[in-house]
């Protein structure tokens, strides 16, 4: 149960969230009413009801049958508010764009939530045309270099015990190994992912202590076959530079309200 302050949970609310979040997480899989009502253990007419409540709202879509269903526009009209309304994602941007610019890379903006990076931005390479990360797309924290380097900015004790999900055969899946690698981005600076989350991609995250702890981190994604020691050495010193140059714009916790 999530955390509401002592207040007692509605819900009827917390069942309308829990049902959006599965039809998010199922992405082009579109979902039967039996599935839904299995997976959220609630009886199939209570289930068909909240269906058609969103669906006449726009937060759920049915197909001509009206047997499968999957997350609505409204969905995607919040999620955009969500990012027009956050003066941080703003200053980063363009910034984004900047370090696209002098690398040639795919550059990515994320916040950690709970144990995953939710991307917020992403300015795509052209030399590299496949869609690695979207905005709105989800990823566990402990694959990415975004993740990685906002993991780092905590106390090792926040970090639960494994074995951790692994996406590829690079994957750190025990809670040793991670911790070890932690170390090494407090050292460092910064975290490398190397094809941890995705083979044949290397990623390089850099925190933005802009909060504390940092919540947001800023990354490039290159493909291995293009990363030479020199490309590397100046993938680093552009972040590092795009990193400074947001924290000194981004705004503080007195100029805009401070979410938890």
């Amino acid at each position: 149960m999530s955390d509401t302050g002592g207040v007692r949970e509605v819900k009827s609310a917390a069942r309308t969230v829990e049902l959006l979040e599965l039809l998010a997480a199922r992405g082009d899989r579109p979902a039967r009413l039996q599935e839904l009502a299995d997976a959220l253990e609630v009886p199939r007419s209570s289930m068909y009801a909240l269906l058609q409540t969103l669906i006449s709202r726009g937060w759920v879509r049915t197909d001509v049958t009206g047997s499968l269903y999957g997350i609505g526009i409204h969905a995607l009209l919040t999620g955009t508010s969500y990012l027009d309304s956050d003066p941080r994602v703003r200053v980063v941007l363009p910034l984004l764009d900047e370090a696209s610019q002098a690398l040639g890379e795919t550059i990515h903006m994320g916040r950690l939530d709970g144990r995953d990076v939710t991307y917020l931005a992403t300015r795509e390479s052209h030399e590299y045309l496949r869609t690695i990360s979207r905005v709105g797309r989800r990823l566990p924290a402990h694959v990415t270099a975004l993740g990685k380097a906002l993991l780092a900015e905590r106390d090792d004790a926040e970090l639960p015990e494994g074995p951790y999900e692994a996406l590829t055969p690079h994957t750190r899946t025990s809670r040793e190994t991670l911790l070890a690698d932690l170390a090494e981005v407090r050292t460092r600076g910064y975290s490398i992912d190397r094809e941890e989350s995705v083979l044949g991609i290397v990623g390089f995250g850099f925190a933005l202590r802009y909060d504390s702890p940092a919540q947001d981190a800023v990354s490039c994604s290159v493909p291995v076959t293009r990363l030479t020691p020199e490309h590397e050495e100046r993938i680093v010193a552009v972040m590092r530079e795009i990193r400074g140059k947001v924290e000194a714009a981004a705004p503080g916790a007195g100029g805009a309200p401070h979410w938890r």
